[in-house]
């Protein structure tokens, strides 16, 4: 039964895809609406087309699977062979009979009113373009000016940190300095109080010794 309906569904691909290929190359010889209704009819016969595939495809799952392969391989290459009426038809819908029907029709200048649209589109376009360029000048001008700044306060830092590596070598120095100041001021007072316990030491023994001179003195009186 599935394999009935699948016979049936390539044979309706069969036809449809001759029909298309019979469009495709009528296509080129026409020009204006002649060409657009002939391109719409091979369009909707495109997706008849691949809805057709759809239900195969559908179909092929509910084969079993000795014949499943072989029913795949077939919808396989009748995938490719819809890709490449796809593909035709877009050449053929841009390709002219003649130079002037091609430059017409794709510019569109078969109709006034399409020629305004279009060159209306153009400039709004066009505006467009200008608009997005000066915005970006505007971004890239602010991302240099911003760069420039973001490098001025690094050179900044840069300077700051110096210096405080400067001061703080100073500080060390100032310290080390100030150390030994400290000590030869220690030392100083040192020698001070060691001569002063000196003079007193010797004024005490002078002192005794006028004593004990006086005393002999008077004594021998």
């Amino acid at each position: 039964m599935a394999t009935a309906a699948m016979e049936e569904f390539e044979h309706q691909f069969a036809s449809i895809s001759a029909e298309i290929t019979t469009k495709i190359n009528k296509i080129p010889q026409l020009t204006g609406s002649e060409k657009k209704q002939l391109s719409s009819s091979a369009e909707r016969q495109i997706d008849e087309a691949r809805e057709l595939l759809e239900q195969m495809d559908l179909e092929v799952r509910t084969i079993p699977s000795s014949d499943r392969q072989r029913y795949s391989t077939r919808l396989r290459s009748y995938e490719a062979e819809l890709t490449r009426l796809e593909k035709d038809l877009r050449k053929a819908k841009i390709a002219f009979r003649d130079g002037e029907a091609s430059r017409d029709e794709l510019l569109g200048l078969d109709d006034p009113r399409n020629s305004e649209d279009q060159r209306a589109r153009l400039l709004d376009n066009t505006e467009r373009l200008e608009r997005t360029g000066k915005k970006l000048d505007a971004g890239y001008r602010m991302t240099i000016e911003t760069e420039e700044l973001g490098q001025g306060i690094l050179d900044n830092l840069h300077r700051d940190r110096e210096k405080i590596q400067r001061s703080r070598t100073r500080l060390r120095d100032t310290d080390a300095g100030v150390g030994q100041s400290s000590r030869v001021l220690s030392g100083m007072m040192r020698r001070i109080i060691q001569n002063r316990i000196l003079m007193v030491f010797l004024a005490i023994v002078f002192l005794a010794i006028i004593i004990i001179v006086i005393y002999f003195i008077t004594k021998k009186k």
